[in-house]
């Protein structure tokens, strides 16, 4: 049995000062954030204009997959949703079913496994299809894809651009931060835990050695959880104080752990560690993320072809192929499950 479409899944952000509040909204229901905490946040969207660069960038990135679905002669029609902030994956679905669409593959914007990158995707498959009922399409997630040397090697060229602006340069790369119990909590339980954190080690050890890079660090950024709760550390903002008083004049910093320059990215990175960086007069060049890169789309299109023709399975580590999953269904029994947060009284 074939395939009828490409559904593309994302997390979405705001596109206007209006939308900023009701995103965040979205993003954080059920979870008992307080407002205070919100209103901090929406002032990092604010800072941009009350837009996030991640709706246009995925949308730019659907053209060039488009276009080289079409150069390859796959005719794939690709269809956007998000999680979080129009366009909502339910509607999607929605339109994809009155297209007549039955079966579709699904591209999420994550490399990774774990809750937040993986899982939750299972979850929105499962919710959107739910809200569409019956004559809904079956939809198969394509797997996690942060070993795949097209993946590396867009970042090993990045890394070298940002050493050919910071020559000599220590080569830090980040990833969005999680809980620790929920990092312990990522993978099957027979793997024992830690899929995201070691996933990303590998990549970054992967990348660092295309790029030529004998020593580096990994570490991360984006913690929004409170002080009490252990997070993964240390924090990219910490690291550079860290550096700077190791005696480190540059840095070049890496996002290893995004597919795209959302706004954890540009204001974390782009705006707070660039700050820090020059208050203590060291060089900084932030490494460009893949999706603008060609190799990108032809990524994507080579993990549909696995689905399509049974291509070749391209990746440069041992790890196992993780990710791949039907109709919201987690990878195995106790994949990934997210944190039970006890009930407030």
């Amino acid at each position: 049995m074939g395939y009828d479409a490409l559904l593309w899944l994302s997390f979405g952000g705001p596109e206007g000062p209006d939308d900023v509040m009701p995103f965040l909204e979205n993003v954080t229901r059920g979870r008992g954030v307080p407002r205070e905490r919100l209103l901090e946040v929406a002032e990092h969207y604010q800072h941009f204009g009350g837009v996030s660069p991640i709706n246009r960038l995925n949308r730019e990135a659907i053209a060039a997959v488009e276009k080289e679905l079409a150069a390859q002669g796959v005719d794939l029609p690709v269809y956007f949703g998000n999680r979080n902030w129009a366009p909502m994956v339910e509607d999607t679905l929605a339109r994809m079913r009155a297209d007549g669409v039955r079966r579709a593959l699904v591209f999420p914007t994550s490399a990774y496994g774990g809750y937040s990158a993986c899982r939750q995707y299972d979850e929105d498959i499962e919710r959107a299809r739910a809200a569409v009922g019956e004559g809904a399409p079956e939809l198969v997630k394509l797997r996690q894809f942060f070993d795949h040397p097209l993946f590396v090697g867009a970042f090993a060229d990045a890394v070298r651009a940002g050493l050919a602006q910071v020559p000599g340069a220590r080569v830090v790369f980040t990833a969005h931060s999680v809980p620790d119990s929920a990092d312990r909590a990522a993978g099957p339980p027979s793997e024992g835990g830690r899929r995201y954190s070691r996933q990303i080690h590998e990549a970054a050890r992967l990348v660092a050695a295309q790029a030529g890079v004998a020593e580096y660090d990994v570490v991360w950024q984006s913690r929004s959880g409170p002080p009490q709760v252990p997070w993964l550390e240390p924090d990219i903002v910490d690291h550079l104080d860290a550096l700077h008083s190791r005696g480190v004049t540059g840095v070049v910093v890496c996002p290893v752990g995004f597919v795209s320059d959302h706004l954890e990215v540009v204001w974390d990175l782009d705006n707070e560690a660039a700050e820090r960086a020059a208050e203590h007069g060291m060089g900084f060049a932030r490494a460009a993320t893949p999706n603008g890169d060609p190799r990108f789309a032809e990524l994507v299109v080579e993990l549909v072809r696995e689905h399509l023709t049974g291509a070749p399975v391209r990746k440069l580590s041992d790890f196992p192929l993780a990710g791949c999953t039907a109709n919201g269904a987690p990878c195995a029994v106790g994949c990934c499950e997210p944190l039970r947060r006890p009930a407030r009284t």
